[in-house]
């Protein structure tokens, strides 16, 4: 298969490319080149700007597309109008964050999507990405009609993640101790390996695969206690859950999803992926994923600051106050 990325070198996309060469696959990335300049000497590269420098393109072409880093529908428009005659099939990420009514029950690939009062606006926010990623599918769609296959993940995790919203966990459990877990253990949550999304999306692009399909895992909603317990098995950490009222952390100024990741107050963040499964996907266990990701984390800079979760201090200011609470009769 004769495969062009856009991206490649940055986490789903890294993934992707990885296991394509692993496969045999031609492999041609297109980039501004500014990360990860020396991965995969292997594959051919295109340095160019998807925002008016498309012309890097003219006079090739691919079998697949795999667009792992479209945001505004004008730019991901101009790149399927740009390659529309010259690819096959467009496979486009986006996310299920898509969805109106998510997180909430029931939601299936037929649930109604997000809008946006201004779809020129190129800001992504909060009220922004979705209704974004969903006017670029459409722009997908439109352009590749019965020859695109839409993505959309949930929570992706696994080694290279840059977000730390699964690595906070993670390396937290493994280091042990008495972890605050937020609000009620039997809150619903998916994710996804990076590796099992990328191996899904290239297998399901070289059978032709089509369509919308939520992709993420795993292939049962797990419970947030469960995953947490599942860290501290994989690790061998022996950690203790104290599981703290969500109404109280948001008192004490938590920010759900980033200082506590993975937490949504009062929502299950559940889709069904009954579609991708029967297109193939599947998933390697959780504690390979879990130890996998401790190991690339261990080798992270020491100085990094992350990007989501809290401090030991600030875990510790946040227990002392919920054990000094007043407690109501």
């Amino acid at each position: 298969m004769r495969l062009l990325v856009l991206g490649g070198t940055v986490f789903l996309g890294r993934a992707v490319v990885s296991r394509a060469l692993g496969e045999g696959h031609t492999v041609t990335l297109f980039s501004r080149g500014r990360s990860g300049p020396g991965l995969f000497p292997e594959a051919e590269r295109i340095t160019g700007d998807r925002d008016g420098g498309l012309g890097a393109l003219d006079g090739r072409d691919w079998d697949v597309v795999i667009d792992t880093c479209g945001y505004y529908p004008r730019i991901v428009r101009a790149s399927a109008e740009a390659l529309a005659d010259r690819v096959g099939l467009y496979v486009f990420v986006s996310s299920i964050s898509v969805y109106s009514d998510f997180p909430g029950p029931g939601i299936d690939e037929t649930s109604g999507v997000g809008t946006v009062a201004d779809p020129t606006v190129e800001e992504i926010t909060g009220e922004t990405y979705g209704p974004l990623k969903a006017l670029c599918e459409a722009a997908v769609e439109e352009t590749f009609p019965g020859r695109a296959l839409v993505v959309r993940p949930g929570l992706i995790v696994g080694p290279h993640d840059q977000s730390d919203r699964f690595t906070y966990w993670v390396r937290r459990v493994a280091e042990g101790g008495t972890v605050l877990a937020p609000g009620l253990p039997g809150a619903l949550v998916q994710l996804i390996d990076v590796r099992d999304l990328a191996d899904w999306m290239l297998d399901a692009a070289a059978r032709g695969v089509t369509g919308t399909l939520n992709a993420t895992g795993p292939g049962e909603p797990i419970r947030m206690e469960d995953l947490l317990l599942a860290c501290a098995a994989a690790t061998g950490s022996g950690a203790t859950l104290e599981w703290v009222d969500g109404d109280f952390l948001i008192e004490q100024g938590v920010t759900p999803w980033v200082q506590m990741p993975l937490w949504v107050p009062g929502a299950d963040q559940t889709v069904s992926i009954d579609r991708a499964i029967v297109a193939g996907l599947a998933f390697r266990p959780l504690a390979e994923t879990v130890l996998d990701t401790l190991e690339w984390a261990d080798g992270l800079p020491v100085d990094r600051a992350p990007r989501a979760g809290i401090t030991r201090e600030r875990e510790a200011e946040l227990l002392s106050a919920w054990h000094s609470r007043p407690q109501v009769v």
